[in-house]
């Protein structure tokens, strides 16, 4: 039977348009009446607790959503038999926080409505949460969603775009999702919070000899204190910077801002800064904070939308990282 359902979800996620998903706001209002309430307090208290969780959930929402659409499929833990898409070369650094509130927010909503809340919903209602919660928009999101019975390693390369990819590339990434480039560029200003490994922006700052070099556009003071910051992070993994190197921890515009002014921070914030096709959009939310707000929440609430599992062609687990059927 299970094979079958797998196969019926592979039909429909290379033909999109044939699944309708039955999302509502007041999805749980008789099902799990406290749903949103227990959330709130939830992720609330994790995060004045951990700063950095909403930008680590942030991450974690897209990480999952850009991939065959918002189904907790980056939940799931590998097994002997299976790697899944958690174990992903890109989705290895994706933060624990991220993954401790939505396992907390789960445990609390299954003592008071046992198997009836979705991981998936749960991860997008805390991310709509988290943002408002740092100054950003709100963000109308729906529920409903089932969780997938499928997180495969394989299915992630190429979904995700890398900050060294080219600006051709990125924008195809996500026109592939049915994004258009001014829903790309709005949504890149998520941005705006959390930080960067070293790693992904060290070829902008050194070259291929470890040795200083100032990279085009880069603000030269800016390069500088980076080139001190992770100075040793080929023996310290974990050496990042912020993002947004003036309001790391506020959900604003000043992303935009700071790319107008060379304190863009990985290669692809460069390029999105200069393209012909997205320069406009650059100048026009840095200039406009209630513009970015608008785009983002509606680009958000379209990616929350698309590709969901709904019926039978999922499950609400259980425990977020193993499917119900999980035998150990």
């Amino acid at each position: 039977m299970k094979s079958l359902v797998l196969c019926l979800i592979f039909i429909l996620q290379s033909f999109p348009n044939l699944l309708q998903a039955n999302l509502s706001a007041d999805y749980y209002s008789k099902t799990c009446p406290e749903f949103d309430q227990t959330l709130v307090q939830i992720v609330t208290e994790k995060q004045i607790a951990a700063p950095t969780t909403a930008a680590g959930t942030l991450r974690l929402f897209f990480h999952d959503c850009m991939v065959d659409g918002c189904d907790a499929s980056i939940l799931v833990a590998s097994t002997p038999r299976k790697t899944s898409e958690r174990d992903a070369d890109i989705n290895r650094s994706l933060p624990g926080d991220a993954f401790d509130v939505i396992t907390r927010v789960k445990t609390a909503v299954e003592l008071k409505c046992p198997n009836v809340v979705s991981c998936s919903d749960i991860l997008v209602g805390a991310t709509r949460s988290l943002i408002t919660m740092v100054g950003g928009p709100r963000i109308n999101v729906k529920f409903g969603r089932k969780d997938s019975l499928v997180s495969d390693m394989n299915r992630v390369e190429g979904k995700l775009a890398r900050p060294n990819m080219t600006m051709a590339h990125i924008i195809s990434i996500f026109e592939s999702t049915g994004l258009t480039v001014q829903e790309m560029v709005a949504l890149v200003g998520a941005h705006t919070i959390g930080f960067s490994h070293c790693k992904e922006f060290a070829s902008r700052i050194f070259n291929n000899k470890n040795e200083p070099n100032l990279p085009e556009g880069m603000n030269p003071k800016y390069a500088a204190e980076l080139r001190k910051l992770c100075a040793n992070y080929t023996r310290d993994e974990e050496m990042s910077a912020f993002n947004d190197v003036f309001t790391p921890g506020k959900f604003d515009n000043m992303y935009y801002k700071n790319l107008k002014h060379g304190y863009g921070l990985l290669q692809s914030d460069h390029a999105i800064a200069y393209d012909d096709r997205t320069r406009s959009l650059v100048d026009l939310y840095a200039a406009n904070e209630t513009a970015f707000f608008d785009a983002f929440a509606k680009a958000m609430e379209k990616v929350s939308e698309k590709n969901v599992k709904t019926e039978k062609l999922g499950e609400v687990r259980r425990r977020c990282d193993q499917y119900n059927d999980y035998q150990g």
